[in-house]
């Protein structure tokens, strides 16, 4: 009942297959590579990324890249919005109460860390260096909940209490993550009061084909005003609110990735949580559950199209902001996770799970360290390209260099499986 999800497993393949098959193809054939990934699909386009023409005149124009990055990957932050959303507010939620404290300070102690060393590194190099690369702070931040979850059964085994606290800290890490690419990483120019456009798409989509519904069953167990909206309306109500959201977003200049966020909690959802991605929800009949299991194997292409628009990065890009984001994961995430955990457990007394030891915390550390999927999207935020700017190349060269990065955290695996070894972790596979 409570085993996570295969499709973790099988994202993570076609999300790898994407990144290999990028990474071979702009190393062998930049340019098309390239060419590919910025194509042009529609110019002038009402959606697309922001672009000056020959005359200075601002125009959409829709990419390869564009419909990827910031379209496509909205259905992925979705999925893991919709997790979190179930995780704060269903009963047995496991970001709620005091069960929760521990790795949610723990989250604090792998995002803090990661950011002071990056930064604080990077001021040691010098100001010119520091001005370069200082907007990337975010990038080592983030952990990927995929292969995080995966190394970390090879590392404590399935039964281990340190995987569903790691499974936790990954999900509370990129719900944070989510707002500080709203609130740090702005797509464009803001104008915040498109957000009302947004918000109130998601305040008439509940009011009209959620509350209201409920409202007019009271009394009737049949419950025939919900049921027609399910039967009749389906998931239509929430794609127009969702497409509304999504471009709104745009329009605000806040990254459209995040687009749908506001919508999830609008969907009738169940009225227990069973765990992150649990295989129990796939038998759930809200609508909530009904959606994400639709977008599954979508999602898992969406993912691979990520993976190719993205990790083709060229070898000889590796510079100082691949070891600054390095440095960031693989030194501050684990002595950030230990040491903040440390103090939730110990001065704080919240306490581990049992059969979890104060030093499990920091192999939990070097699971988490590995950063991938996030930390190439913030990557390609924090260093944003712009096509027309004069120093295009400078920053599509400190972009790469982020990015192989992210890429190079996959070395975080080693290092657990070394640190476990090392902390004497007894593997329980039961």
């Amino acid at each position: 009942m409570y085993r996570v999800w295969g499709f973790l497993t099988e994202y993570s393949l076609l999300l790898v297959i994407g990144a290999i098959l990028a990474l071979i193809w702009a190393n062998t054939s930049p340019e098309s590579y390239h060419h590919l990934v910025e194509y042009v699909l529609v110019d002038n386009s009402w959606i697309g990324a922001m672009h000056a023409d020959a005359e200075g005149h601002m125009h959409r124009s829709l990419t390869v890249h564009f419909l990827v990055n910031d379209l496509l990957m909205a259905l992925f932050f979705a999925m893991a919005g919709k997790e979190v959303w179930e995780a704060i507010v269903l009963e047995e939620g496991s970001l709620r109460g005091k069960k929760a404290m521990t790795p949610l300070v723990a989250t604090a102690g792998g995002m803090f860390g990661p950011i002071a060393v990056y930064l604080g590194l990077a001021a040691l190099m010098g100001s010119t260096t520091y001005d370069a690369v200082a907007n990337g702070w975010a990038i080592p931040t983030a952990t990927d909940i995929a292969f995080s979850y995966l190394v970390g059964r090879l590392v404590f085994g399935a039964g281990h209490p340190a995987v569903r606290f790691l499974l936790l800290l990954a999900i509370a890490d990129d719900a944070a993550g989510l707002i500080i690419l709203a609130i740090f990483y702005p797509s464009g120019d803001l104008a915040p009061q498109w957000l009302l456009v947004s918000f109130g798409a998601a305040l008439a989509v509940f009011l009209l084909a959620n509350w209201l519904p409920r409202k007019l069953d009271t009394g009737k167990p049949d419950r025939p005003w919900s049921s027609f909206f399910r039967a009749k309306l389906s998931f239509w109500p929430y794609l127009i609110a969702a497409c509304i959201s999504w471009y709104a977003f745009q329009e605000s200049g806040i990254h459209p990735a995040l687009g749908l966020l506001p919508i999830v909690p609008t969907i009738p959802h169940a009225d227990r949580g069973f765990g992150f991605f649990a295989e129990a929800e796939e038998h759930m009949s809200d609508l909530l559950n009904h959606i994400e299991h639709a977008l599954k194997y979508p999602v898992e292409i969406i993912l691979f199209l990520f993976g190719l628009a993205n990790a083709g990065v060229e070898f000889n890009s590796i510079g100082t902001p691949t070891w600054l984001v390095m440095a960031g994961l693989l030194i501050g995430k684990p002595f950030g996770i230990w040491l903040m955990g440390w103090i939730a457990a110990r001065p704080l007394g919240l306490g581990l799970p049992e059969g979890m030891r104060v030093i499990d915390l920091f192999v939990v550390g070097c699971v988490a360290a590995i950063g991938f999927t996030v930390s190439l999207f913030v990557a390609t935020v924090a260093f944003r390209v712009d096509p027309g700017s004069p120093n295009m190349l400078a920053e599509q060269a400190v972009q790469d260099a982020a990015k192989m990065g992210a890429l190079f955290s996959f070395a975080a695996a080693v290092v657990a499986l070394v640190a476990g070894k090392l902390c004497r972790v007894q593997k329980q596979d039961g």
